[in-house]
């Protein structure tokens, strides 16, 4: 199997990601689920020239690429390969300058604060990583059965920032929450990752209480362009220092086709 540029995952359904691409930049782009195998097959040829990766296989990734950029390294997940002109994989973490980005742009401020980041995966260590480097002064990982879970964070009040990176509010659970906000009164800034709907659940309630309230779709958008820099040679982006107006277009652009979407449905 030969491609040009894709994203590859076990479950694709409602990915905007060539919509994306398709419209920032001229190459070919593919939505490709498969299974292990098929997954393994294609980094073993290698008969591509980049690729996004996503879930299950952002850690999977790793052992195909001969080169992984320092933050790609520090995080210990992948979401960009690239395949250099010698044939060598390059793997890069583009998640996380996303992350910083819908940060910047939403106005979410970490330094000197508590973080509690929910969930452990993959996505939860690139927010860990980017709330570490933005200055937090503790991060709580929470999940379900860690000495850190939904039940012990319970009225807590040093919890100032919430950052979501399960995916529970994900289309078509649009109803669902991972927490109640009332719970944790100490918090003033929520990220939630998900970007579809737009907004979940957990940012209506941030909403709802006049909290800072920041939803996936900017972080999608941004690390889509960061990854097209890369697949044109770009390497390894630069930090984001404020509003890009390709981001915030194509944004707009995705907010829009999902207002027409939900009332066509």
């Amino acid at each position: 199997m030969h491609i040009e540029y894709a994203l590859i995952g076990k479950s694709l359904g409602h990915s905007w990601s060539r919509f994306i691409h398709e419209r920032i930049a001229s190459y070919q782009y593919e939505l490709l689920s498969m299974g292990e195998e098929d997954f393994e097959i294609l980094l073993e040829e290698r008969n591509f020239k980049g690729l996004n990766v996503t879930i299950p296989y952002k850690q999977k990734v790793i052992p195909y690429c001969d080169v992984l950029s320092p933050g790609a390294k520090a995080i210990g997940s992948v979401n960009v390969v690239y395949r250099d002109e010698n044939g060598m994989l390059h793997g890069y973490n583009t998640d996380y300058y996303g992350l910083r980005y819908l940060c910047t742009c939403a106005g979410v401020a970490v330094a000197g604060k508590t973080v509690a980041v929910l969930g452990s995966g993959g996505t939860s260590k690139t927010a860990q990583k980017a709330a570490a480097d933005m200055g937090a002064a503790q991060i709580l990982v929470v999940s379900r059965n860690g000495s850190v879970n939904y039940d012990t964070i319970k009225d807590r009040e040093d919890i100032e920032v919430l950052i979501n990176t399960t995916p529970v509010g994900m289309y078509p659970n649009t109803e669902a929450a991972p927490l109640d906000l009332r719970d944790l009164p100490g918090v003033s800034q929520v990220v939630d990752v998900i970007y579809n709907p737009a907004p979940t659940k957990l940012i209506q309630q941030a909403q709802h209480r006049n909290l800072v309230a920041a939803g996936g779709l900017a972080m999608l958008v941004a690390q889509a362009k960061y990854t097209r820099d890369i697949f044109l040679g770009g390497g390894e982006p630069a930090l984001p220092q404020g509003e890009d107006a390709e981001i915030t277009q194509m944004t707009d652009l995705i907010k829009k086709q999902l207002a027409q979407d939900l009332r066509n449905s």
